[in-house]
């Protein structure tokens, strides 16, 4: 089948879901504001496989340790320091998933699991250090003015000495920005317990998706002249995002930490829609698209085949996020 049949086939099977697309890409602009964001008060249930399946038991359980914390910032502290790495090593000397100095972790390191000993690499010891840490800290600075957590973390960063002295989190740039980027991590990693703010750039970023269908995949493709202008999954959605502002990770499982989720049934034009053979882990996403509404995502699927319109109901379908501005910029380069 020559690829102009198959964009006319395509375009008449989608066609009035286009069509409905339209519309809805206009609401994207008409209502963004008007929805309440996904995440209220209270402690936080993590989002659907947002966590390693091996690590999101424990997450959950010392995620509730103190006030301070909730189960999605603690997962958002990890993800942060170590995309969840248990044998993550800094050049600073930090270890493990919680990536803990030698001398923090000889201080406040804890025996999780009960086995008798300590181990920085075990994850059933270093997640639940790191909670304690947490709430250490928070009794710390309980009295300071202010929001308990936000001065927690600015603890973490700047010191509780520092945060006293303040009355709140310090003046430090370096400071307001970890406590800026944990606190906006921490909406990626939390089950929305209502719809979600749609983004404001959506619609440029489908309308780019459009202007590409057709073009042949390449694996690793960003779409520069080099690449012929070519784009596997991530490097389309990437492009896409980037043509309006907003710069995401490279690969297909970053991107989901790049805003809140929406469920199956609240999606709309211009979020993300991932796919995984593992539904219990976000770090074992394979594939991204762009949602057009109708049940369909532009996509660059596989080598072969070019971009093109593909529902989103499979057996793989994942999850999806809502791009947000602040989502993408708390986005750890490296994890």
């Amino acid at each position: 089948m020559t690829v102009r049949k198959a964009w006319i086939i395509a375009s008449a099977a989608v066609g009035s879901a286009l069509a409905f697309v339209m519309l809805l890409v206009v609401g994207v602009y008409l209502v963004a504001g008007n929805i309440l964001n996904g995440v209220g008060g209270g402690t936080k249930a993590l989002a659907k496989g947002s966590v390693p399946a091996a690590y999101a038991a424990i997450v959950q359980k010392w995620g509730n340790l103190c006030s301070a914390i909730n189960p999605a910032l603690l997962a958002a502290q990890l993800y942060q320091e170590s995309g969840f790495n248990p044998n993550a090593r800094s050049g600073a000397a930090a270890e493990g998933i919680a990536q803990f100095i030698p001398g923090t972790w000889a201080t406040h390191g804890i025996d999780g699991n009960g086995d008798g000993k300590k181990d920085v690499w075990d994850p059933q010891d270093a997640i639940p250090s790191a909670a304690s840490y947490d709430c250490k800290l928070a009794s710390y600075v309980k009295d300071v003015p202010g929001n308990l957590t936000e001065n927690m973390l600015a603890s973490y960063n700047a010191g509780a000495y520092a945060v006293i002295k303040y009355k709140g989190v310090p003046p430090y740039r370096e400071t307001q920005n970890y406590v800026k980027t944990i606190t906006t991590l921490e909406e990626s990693f939390a089950a929305p317990v209502t719809r979600v703010d749609p983004s404001k750039q959506a619609a440029g970023a489908i309308y780019y998706a459009q202007k590409k269908l057709g073009t042949p995949y390449l694996w690793g493709g960003n779409g520069t002249a080099a690449d012929g202008g070519r784009f596997d999954c991530s490097g389309l959605t990437k492009a896409a995002y980037e043509s309006v502002g907003i710069t995401l990770p490279r690969v297909a499982n970053d991107q989901y930490n790049a805003g809140p989720h929406p469920k199956r049934g609240e999606l709309l034009p211009g979020d993300l829609v991932f796919f995984s053979a593992d539904p219990t882990d976000s770090r074992a996403i394979h594939h991204v698209g762009i949602y057009v509404g109708g049940g369909y995502m532009i996509d660059a699927p596989r080598t072969g085949a070019v971009i093109r319109f593909d529902p989103i109901d499979t057996s793989e379908y994942f999850g999806a996020t809502r791009v947000t501005e602040d989502g993408a910029k708390a986005l750890p380069t490296t994890v």
